[in-house]
């Protein structure tokens, strides 16, 4: 049998300390059949994706045509100032 050491903060190994008491078991075991759960999935990740889809759990969109490219995006901004420029220099605390 292997030993696996690992850190984690505080707050996760309280909630996982907390949950092993209330079923009454190990962190050792209730951690341990987390990691068997995640090494016996076999889904893959467009799998994976595709079910969260059917699950309502993930939302796609079709984009209506192709991305603007930089000329036509600067082209399309001209004139609309320096306001978004000027708030994320304030939330740097540039001013």
């Amino acid at each position: 049998m292997k030993q696996l050491i690992t850190r984690i903060d505080d707050e996760l190994h309280a909630r996982l300390k907390a949950l092993a008491e209330a079923q009454g078991r190990s962190m050792n075991d209730l951690v341990t059949e987390a990691l068997r759960g995640i090494v016996a999935t076999t889904e893959t990740a467009l799998e994976r994706r595709n079910r969260l889809v059917a699950e309502g759990k993930l939302i796609t969109f079709e984009p209506e045509g192709e991305a603007p490219g930089h000329d036509e995006l600067e082209e399309r901004s001209r004139g609309w100032g320096t306001a978004v420029s000027e708030a994320l220099d304030w939330t740097r605390g540039e001013w």
